[in-house]
């Protein structure tokens, strides 16, 4: 880490939640050193805003999910319990590693924590709304729209990493912060992500590679900041949506292409082979082997404000280019 961001994290740190206490009757997990936890009443209030909002996604129930943060984090047989003054409840973790909460007046009155047997930042969480009857590898904009607003909500965001985003959400409230166009609420697809396209109707965007791997192809110093940002291991499966635009419905479908589909394609050439061609790229690389190399043309008119059309090459651990997409700008109204 730079020093540069000293001075952002130590201001950061003072908008952080205190860890909540532990209590003598803890025996499970008091026995765990620094346990990861979250305030069972912000956890509600993300559910009263879940009812509040819930025309944005009618269909989808609420759940919350557990992500790990770290290489080493075990997500094997995870135990999760409210925690309060008097008493230890256990909450059923699917294999999904997601689960629901129970409305408890005494653990709200306790101000009880919810807590995995988990080590403090060996975990990250998200909200999980799912309208049934979707296919396969789609989500649905809506659905993520009260994601981000839930998750922001409830507190479950434990990225550090971006302290401007950061205190915005604090400032400026959930309802204000996802519903900007450039809002950074980080999704987690299910799978490594190469291309995520908006499909409503006709319409049909592809997202720009800015929107993906946490902002990597531009960030040359996200290798530094990884540690505190809750997409340290999930970097590749990582996202960002125009959750303010309302010119997308909620009812519009964000579909995925991943880099481990079935249909991958080697015979694009090595990386020598695209050097020689194309030149010198933006180099994204993952723990996994694979590597997404980025080209940018010009801006369109060359306009410095409009979007540059992208070509975005995929390449295998062993090196072959196995995936390739060209993405144009969308047109702007009028011209």
């Amino acid at each position: 880490m730079t020093s540069r961001r000293l001075p952002q994290l130590a201001l950061l740190a003072a908008f952080l939640p205190p860890c909540a206490p532990a209590y003598a009757d803890e025996v499970k997990v008091t026995a765990l050193r620094n346990p990861v936890d979250k305030s069972y009443r912000k956890m509600v209030a993300g559910m009263d805003l879940f009812e509040r909002q819930h025309a944005l996604a009618p269909a989808a129930p609420l759940r919350f999910k557990l992500l790990p943060r770290k290489r080493d984090t075990d997500m094997r047989a995870i135990e999760l319990d409210i925690l309060g003054e008097s008493f230890t409840t256990p909450v059923a973790v699917a294999p999904d590693h997601s689960f629901a909460l129970e409305r408890d007046a005494k653990a709200l009155a306790e101000d009880a924590s919810v807590r995995p047997n988990r080590q403090k930042q060996s975990m990250t969480w998200r909200s999980e709304i799912r309208s049934p009857g979707l296919p396969p590898d789609t989500r649905r904009l809506g659905d993520l729209r009260l994601e981000c607003l839930v998750g922001l909500e409830a507190d479950l965001v434990s990225n550090v990493s971006s302290l401007l985003n950061r205190l915005a959400s604090l400032l400026v409230g959930p309802a204000a912060y996802c519903g900007r166009t450039d809002a950074q609420y980080l999704f987690f697809s299910e799978r490594p992500v190469f291309s995520v396209m908006l499909t409503a109707g006709a319409r049909r965007e592809v997202l720009a590679v800015d929107r993906l791997y946490a902002g990597a192809s531009r960030d040359p110093a996200l290798k530094e900041t990884l540690p505190y940002c809750d997409c340290e291991v999930l970097v590749d499966r990582t996202y960002f949506l125009p959750l303010g635009d309302a010119s997308w419905p909620d009812e519009t479908r964000v579909e995925f292409e991943f880099m481990d589909d079935g249909d991958l394609a080697p015979g694009g050439g090595t990386k020598t082979d695209v050097a020689a061609a194309l030149g010198k790229a933006e180099v994204v690389s993952f723990d996994s082997g694979y590597e997404v190399w980025v080209y940018r043309g010009k801006a369109p008119d060359r306009d410095p404000s409009r979007a540059m059309p992208e070509r975005v090459i995929l390449f295998s651990p062993a090196g072959d280019a196995v995936r390739d997409r060209l993405r144009l700008p969308p047109p702007v109204a009028g011209r």
